[in-house]
């Protein structure tokens, strides 16, 4: 992934660790759980686990 991309992805991902609800978009059926984290360039699937204050990346895809 190229350095610009990666770097949006780097702050939008620091973005979801203060806040993962506002940072992300639902996956699917809002849940709360599993959420996606959209960029120009880039999405990412994460798991929010709410009881232990986690963000878990389960997919990283680059649009190119």
């Amino acid at each position: 992934m190229p350095a610009p991309a990666s770097e949006a992805l780097t702050l939008a991902l620091a973005a979801a660790c203060q806040d993962p609800i506002a940072a992300t978009e639902p996956y699917g059926e809002d849940d709360g759980v599993v959420r996606m984290l959209i960029t120009e360039h880039a999405f990412a699937v994460l798991l929010i686990g709410e009881t232990l204050k986690t963000v878990t990346v389960l997919q990283i895809n680059y649009l190119g």
